[in-house]
């Protein structure tokens, strides 16, 4: 392995990452009239309208982005939802998830080890907090930051940036965590290592620099963690 020593901050994405997004799209596809096909064509549509956002230098709540775009899949499929509908089901679904079977016991590890921890997700601050106090985990990260502090969504290198600024650490002191192929790239290109949790479905992407650490599931990418020396 390249790596040995110890990342001085782990930056943990959230959504999937962390938490189980089954009720989110349970309540998508209820909103789509049951048609699971276009719950994947729902997350597209969102990373892709989140990334227009920031590239045309505008920023929006992601929840609402959320709403938007499922309404706008919505309607291509003949399918009619309100816009307080839709950002009923995105906002109240994405804020009460439950984190993945092994998410807890492997904080408390990195915790006890002495690694700094810090959720970093597109979401906005308030619906972070809510999200991490609702999968009652807070009490196991050092600090909660969303990119709407820094105005761009990830995977721009200007929300990486920010983040390592806003911790006082270096890009290569930095260490994203993440199941999203994109976020891993993005991370990395930005000058961070990375590991990813390769969550059913989610892969890399083949034209970025593999992934320091790989695993299915958070517990074996901390196991790994737990090797890396301080010095």
């Amino acid at each position: 392995m390249e790596y040995k020593l110890r990342p001085k901050v782990l930056f943990f994405d959230v959504n999937e990452t962390l938490l189980d997004l089954s009720n989110l799209k349970e309540n998508v596809s209820k909103s789509l009239n049951g048609n699971d096909d276009l719950i994947k064509l729902w997350f597209t549509t969102l990373l892709q309208y989140s990334l227009v956002t920031s590239a045309s230098g505008q920023y929006e709540d992601f929840g609402k982005i959320g709403a938007a775009t499922l309404q706008m899949v919505a309607t291509s499929n003949d399918i009619h939802i309100s816009e307080s509908e839709a950002q009923k089901v995105v906002i109240e679904s994405i804020r009460n998830l439950n984190p993945h079977a092994e998410v807890k016991k492997a904080l408390i590890q990195l915790r006890n080890a002495g690694y700094t921890l810090v959720a970093f997700t597109n979401g906005s601050n308030e619906g972070v907090k809510e999200q991490i106090k609702n999968a009652v985990l807070t009490d196991l990260f050092d600090e909660l930051l969303s990119v709407e502090s820094a105005g761009k969504f990830k995977p721009f290198k200007e929300a990486y940036d920010w983040a390592a600024q806003h911790k006082n650490v270096k890009p290569e002191e930095c260490m994203m965590i993440a199941a999203h192929g994109w976020d891993v790239a993005g991370a990395q290109w930005a000058g961070w290592r990375a590991a990813f949790i390769a969550r059913p479905g989610q892969q890399q992407y083949p034209l970025a620099p593999e992934a320091e650490i790989t695993g299915d599931n958070l517990q074996k990418v901390t196991d790994i963690l737990l090797t890396y020396s301080t010095n």
